[in-house]
């Protein structure tokens, strides 16, 4: 019975996942119409729960068997979504993209899967690219570029990108909105949302509605480009003296809500370790950096992107000169974080780091945790509770302790997503955040190293600091308060100066002195 219903399923769904059908010679989209997509959605998640329900019924729970078919249908499961994703394009990948990043959050078998979604995203006609920039501008492309590639640069789940040039010969980037996207998007959640309440119901351990609640506040941001162009433009004032950063300059003329034109910048994608080799740059300094530039966004300013997947992040060498330089792209999300939030989420850091397991428990719940702290410590810095409690910067990432996590994340998938439905909001995109740095730190095998632990003692110091600083009431308190940042950051100095002659006696000798007093202190 529960193969022939399958069989019938996968069928009924290739029927769903077809482009259209012709109708008196003209091709008829069915991809467009609500029922459609709903149909394919409806009938995936049915098959899914399905399959889940009965093909683990026979088997004895926690045996080996048991998880080895479990693997199985995690495997069978996100394939079927992904190629939901795919029919339905638009925020289903967006969706999909987002559950792909999801590394130690979720079993492997969905994180390996969905990751080609970012590979996979839809494309659009150049009839349809001519469309929205008519629409837009009321003006044909030839009006506006002197050349006008067909063939995009890259495409995404909301847009593409085509290289052009002005009529002054700059070469720029042209990033255009898929047509349908905008009147797809808010129906699309609303399917999302139905679909995905159902299943809770069918499994109450599955919770994971907190991914409909951000879809339906962020995607109108992200489908507006020029709030995407006002963040690329802060961030760069906002990061201008780290020499190292370079963010496209944003051409307001030729820009709307659909249509986002910029400098042209190449590069290889930060994960590209063959394309580092090629042109020289060095591996852990673009490592360093990266740590570098999202701590002083998320620490000190608040105000951090959100989608740091390899596609958005390039690295070259400058043409000024030889030094590398990381690209900043995709600038349509960003997290505002509140500062008590932000503050508290410095302390946390700084706890974790220093093996305070009193500011760990404290911090976990000002954060919203509750007594779940433990889970939200290893979630957060995706490490074992044992090293949680030896401290993550003195501990380095084993292979051993990898299995462990992702073990331990299908285990406690259920108490996962409870804690993501307790912690703000906000927490969420920091969590994609950390997962998605994560991932570009392991394919450079530069994962947790000493530096970036270091970068990060760094400002979460400052951020701290800066705090103490406004409340103080008079120049004595400022000045202590400044005396003692930087006898801090002193302090981080001098340790990341022995750990450079650690191999050596004398460096051995006093780096225990100087890891003594960075600890405790």
């Amino acid at each position: 019975m529960a193969g022939r219903l399958l069989k019938v399923s996968s069928v009924a769904t290739a029927v769903f996942a077809s482009s259209g059908f012709y109708l008196y010679g003209k091709h008829v989209d069915l991809s467009n119409i609500s029922i459609i997509r709903f149909g394919r959605a409806a009938l995936t998640t049915a098959v899914i729960s399905y399959d889940y329900i009965t093909s683990l019924q026979s088997v004895q729970y926690g045996s080996e068997e048991y998880w080895a078919l479990k693997s199985k249908v995690h495997r069978r499961s996100a394939e079927r979504l992904r190629d939901l994703c795919c029919s339905n394009r638009g925020t289903f990948i967006k969706v999909g993209q987002h559950l792909g990043a999801l590394d130690y959050l979720l079993p492997e078998e969905y994180t390996s899967t969905l990751k080609v979604l970012h590979s996979r995203a839809p494309q659009s006609s150049m009839a349809e690219v001519q469309q929205v920039i008519r629409e837009d501008f009321g003006k044909e492309i030839e009006q506006l570029f002197v050349s006008f590639e067909e063939t995009p640069q890259g495409a995404a789940s909301l847009a593409q990108v085509h290289k052009a040039v002005l009529s002054d010969g700059r070469t720029v980037a042209v990033k255009v909105q898929h047509p349908k996207v905008q009147s797809q998007s808010s129906r699309d959640i609303m399917v999302m949302e139905f679909l995905l309440q159902a299943v809770h119901w069918v499994f109450p351990d599955f919770s994971f509605m907190w991914l409909v609640e951000e879809a339906k506040k962020n995607m109108p941001l992200e489908l507006d480009f020029l709030n995407e162009g006002r963040n690329a433009e802060k961030v760069a004032e906002m990061l201008k003296d780290f020499d190292f950063l370079k963010v496209p300059k944003i051409h307001w003329d030729l820009s709307t809500k659909r249509i986002l034109t910029m400098d042209f910048v190449e590069g290889g994608q930060v994960n590209d370790r063959d394309y580092m080799k090629r042109h020289g740059i060095n591996v852990n300094e673009i490592s360093r950096n990266l740590g570098k530039m999202y701590s002083e966004m998320i620490f000190v300013h608040g105000f951090v992107h959100c989608d740091p997947h390899p596609g958005n992040v390039l690295v070259r060498k400058s043409p000024r000169g030889n030094k590398a330089e990381i690209v900043l792209l995709d600038h349509g999300l960003y997290q505002v974080l509140n500062q008590d939030f932000r503050l508290d989420y410095c302390r946390l850091w700084q706890a974790l780091m220093k093996a305070d397991m009193k500011g760990v428990e404290r911090y976990s719940r000002r954060l919203g945790a509750g007594d779940m702290f433990p889970l939200f410590a290893c979630v957060l810095t995706a490490r074992s509770w044992a090293s949680v409690n030896a401290g993550i910067s003195q501990t380095p990432v084993t292979n051993s302790e990898d299995v462990e996590i992702r073990t331990n994340a299908a285990l406690y998938l259920p108490q996962i997503s409870d804690l993501l439905n307790k912690v703000p909001r906000q927490m969420l995109l920091l969590l994609k955040t950390n997962d998605l740095l994560r991932g570009i730190e392991t394919t450079l095998q530069t994962r947790a190293n000493a530096s970036s632990f270091l970068n990060m003692s760094r400002c979460c110091v400052r951020a701290v600091a800066r705090h103490k600083r406004k409340k103080a009431r008079s120049w004595s308190q400022k000045l202590q308060v400044t005396l003692s940042e930087g006898f801090m950051l002193w302090q981080i100095n001098i340790y990341e100066f022995f750990l450079r002659v650690k191999a050596s006696a004398f460096g051995s000798w006093f780096l225990s002195i100087v890891n003594y007093f960075h600890y405790t202190h």
